[in-house]
């Protein structure tokens, strides 16, 4: 296929006869193999779907298919740093193949194993988990993270990811331009808290492996032991930085920020199952398995949760349909959002 040719339009988002063609010119499958694909979550965040078919059985992962903000959903980059973590001790589904052609299926993609595994991402799931589970749960989660930041980025092959200008600094720039670009001009405040973070910039630390979206549900669980960690996923926001702000992402889904934004899928996770850890706990156990040096956590939460609030503008510009009511739900969530980051 020329790389220059256009990209076909297809009302499937994952065409099932191109995919298999290009995994078989590849030597993925059999000539003449039938691919079956089946979408396992959508929404606001990239495209996952189950593809089997000649003995295989593997996740692929696409941009979404509407209204993509620019940088926000590069498959190469989930690809490379889940490859680059393989034997890191640090749990990721082992990489197949990255297409960066999108003229296969409309959009560049990858594929990865498929694990088998489950998710604590709902309020009802989380109530269900004994005491010691849950607990362990919550503390494995941050002592998996703590795992990602001991990892030394050039050691691992991500060297090309360091950039000479600060963390923080590009961060702020990049979602300054997120916000601008999503058309959302109801919420003034967050442009102010986008102003002070930058006019506040803690001093640099060591920089490590950055997630960039670290949460309950983006984890995988063991099925056969629901308190360890089998995989973390959506790694679409990784990048090399300041190791904090991923510390401060998952105190801010731990707090106030997170319990808005479950409001409407069941409630809190937190709140679901007394025997979590707390955000105090969280923290200890993040620094007793080794994670970056902690300082400044107040400031990477409050980041935190402005980019929350962008994200929730994102996904809005991405909507295929503008309807009133979810204009007005998700305006109101952006500026519910953008006051807990006031304080």
């Amino acid at each position: 296929m020329t790389a220059g040719r256009p990209a076909p339009q297809h009302d499937d988002p994952v065409p099932a006869a191109p995919l298999a063609a290009w995994a078989a010119e590849r030597g993925l499958v059999d000539a003449g193999t039938e691919l079956a694909v089946t979408q396992l979550s959508g929404g606001s965040s990239n495209l996952t779907y189950r593809v089997t078919g000649g003995g295989r059985d593997w996740v692929l992962r696409r941009p979404p298919v509407h209204g993509a903000l620019p940088t926000a959903h590069d498959m190469g980059r989930e690809y490379r740093m889940q490859d680059a973590l393989a034997g890191s001790g640090v749990p990721v589904a082992r990489m197949v193949a990255l297409c960066d052609e999108p003229q296969v299926i409309g959009a560049s993609f990858y594929l990865m194993e498929r694990l088998d595994g489950v998710f604590h991402m709902d309020a009802a799931a989380v109530a269900r988990l004994g005491a010691g589970t849950a607990r362990e749960a919550g503390l494995n989660l941050a002592r998996t993270l703590a795992a990602l930041h001991r990892v030394d980025p050039v050691e691992a092959g991500l060297g090309g990811m360091v950039r000479p200008e600060p963390y923080m600094r590009r961060q702020l720039r990049r979602w300054q331009g997120q916000w601008d670009r999503s058309g959302v001009d109801e919420v003034p405040s967050v442009d102010g808290l986008l102003k002070q973070l930058a006019e506040n910039v803690p001093d640099a630390g060591r920089i490590g492996v950055v997630h960039g979206d670290y949460n309950f549900g983006n984890v995988m669980y063991r099925a056969d032991a629901p308190g360890e960690v089998r995989a973390v996923l959506d790694w679409e926001l990784s990048t090399v930085g300041e190791p904090l702000a991923d510390l401060g992402q998952l105190l801010a889904y731990w707090g106030p920020a997170g319990r808005l934004l479950n409001a409407h899928r069941g409630g809190h996770l937190p709140d679901a199952n007394p025997a979590l850890p707390s955000a105090e706990q969280l923290v200890e156990a993040y620094r007793e398995t080794g994670g970056a040096p902690v300082h400044d956590l107040a400031y990477y939460e409050r980041f935190a949760v402005v980019k929350l609030a962008v994200i929730c503008a994102g996904a809005l510009a991405r909507a295929s349909g503008r309807e009133p009511e979810r204009i007005t739900r998700t305006v109101g969530l952006i500026r519910d959002l953008a006051a807990i980051a006031e304080g």
